[in-house]
């Protein structure tokens, strides 16, 4: 192959005018993952030939590739203009869907469906516009139908359980988790569902099990290690979940995790230790979702506590796991009397599939409060100067339906971009 494009490259050096050697050196570029190069061979081309619609196809699969999506869309939207062929539409809805302009990808699919109604990936697609818009009913339809086609959809089967899961179907929820696992074994997100599943039912020891399954294929996710961190103390294993915390955090700094880690030296009465760590979380602001401002009155009252040389009991019991209810307009302030006893059970853990700009986790685990834009801010303001010189800026895991770890995020099944 490389040969072919040297040799194409030679030709076109002697003769630049060759439109036919460029046009096939392009399509060997692009299928090789030269998109720079394809790019500016394309470019040329279109100059000379504006209406040639296998020209705008590939111009549009070479900028998708380069995240150009605007500039993808044009060229497919003129390629199907001139040419309304199925792999047209397919990408123009892809690039579509990238851009979010949930409407116009829907019509690009149905238009392949008229001519392809055995597509599986048209389907999964339409039901991620569908899910987009809010619109639960039709998203599962088109999931259900993905998964008739291709019942090795994984992502169609996540998107299922996802919606059931939401709407209160457990048991429906189970059923589609557990077939994303028998598809793909290692898919953490489902086991996080699953064990987010049966955090809710009550079942711990089976949620144990999920998250660990969660933090071995995923090590980065935190929402895992924040429910699991509720879970072993529930259950009086500190010392297990003392260990799996500071293993990950001697391989990343993370300020929840290090606040989950100062919950549990309170837990078992060490001052100096709570101190630390909560130190620790604040010295992370940037990963650190629980509210700023709690977590530095906390500081300070551990602080004071030191100075005094008091001690702590442990907690024998968590008192706070106790499912509770709190009315919206009491939040802020029960969450200013509560900032030493904030290890609240606040299960609304969302799932954490596909991008992080969609669905957010709610779970907030210890705290029951949002950690918004104008707290943030004034927070900023207030920083003491003992934290502002180790504010190293990490990137936050993406997370919950955010797909905090490396896996794919909401991918279609497989792309039908073809040169």
């Amino acid at each position: 192959m490389a040969n072919d494009i040297e040799t194409l490259q030679g030709i076109l050096k002697s003769d630049p005018s060759n439109f036919q050697a460029r046009r096939e050196l392009s399509i060997l570029l692009v299928n090789n993952g030269f998109n720079e190069e394809a790019e500016g061979n394309l470019e040329y081309l279109l100059k000379y030939f504006p209406d040639d619609a296998e020209i705008l196809y590939n111009l549009g699969i070479v900028y998708e590739k380069l995240k150009k999506f605007e500039q993808a869309r044009d060229c497919y939207q003129k390629a199907v203009e001139i040419s309304p062929q199925e792999d047209f539409y397919y990408n123009l809805g892809d690039v579509l869907v990238e851009l979010k302009d949930w409407d116009k990808a829907i019509d690009a699919f149905q238009k392949v469906l008229e001519t392809d109604p055995n597509d599986g990936n048209c389907y999964f697609n339409l039901g991620v516009c569908y899910f987009h818009k809010d619109e639960k009913n039709l998203a599962l339809d088109n999931f259900q139908k993905a998964v008739n086609i291709n019942p090795k959809d994984v992502f169609a089967y996540f998107y299922l359980g996802y919606i059931y899961q939401n709407d209160g179907l457990t048991n429906f929820a189970i059923e589609s988790y557990q077939k994303v696992l028998e598809i793909s074994p290692d898919y953490s997100w489902a086991y996080y569902n699953l064990g987010s599943i049966a955090f809710k039912s009550g079942n711990m020891e089976e949620a144990k099990t999920y998250l660990l399954k969660t933090i071995e294929f995923n090590p980065s996710d935190v929402e895992a290690y924040k429910l699991l961190t509720k879970i072993c103390l529930k259950n009086g294993e500190a010392e297990e979940i003392l260990q799996i915390l500071n293993e990950k955090l001697q391989k990343d700094d993370n300020g929840d995790l290090y606040y989950c880690l100062a919950r549990v030296y309170k837990f078992i009465g060490d001052l100096d230790a709570y101190y630390d760590n909560l130190e620790l979380a604040l010295k992370n602001p940037y990963t650190l979702t629980y509210p700023r401002k709690i977590v530095k009155e906390e500081f300070k009252c551990i602080q004071a506590k030191l100075d005094r040389h008091e001690k702590i009991e442990p907690e024998m019991k968590i008192s706070e796991y106790q499912e509770k209810e709190v009315a919206e307009n009491n939040e802020e302030e029960s969450s200013e009397d509560e900032s030493e006893d904030s290890f609240e059970d606040d299960d609304n853990s969302e799932d954490e599939e596909f991008d992080s700009d969609e669905e957010e986790n709610t779970d907030d685990e210890f705290d029951d409060k949002d950690n918004d834009d104008e707290d943030m801010e004034e927070e900023e303001e207030e920083e003491e100067d003992e934290f502002s010189d180790d504010e190293d800026s990490d990137d936050s895991d993406d997370e919950e339906f955010g797909g905090d770890d490396d896996e794919s995020d909401e991918e279609e099944s497989d792309e039908e971009d073809e040169s």
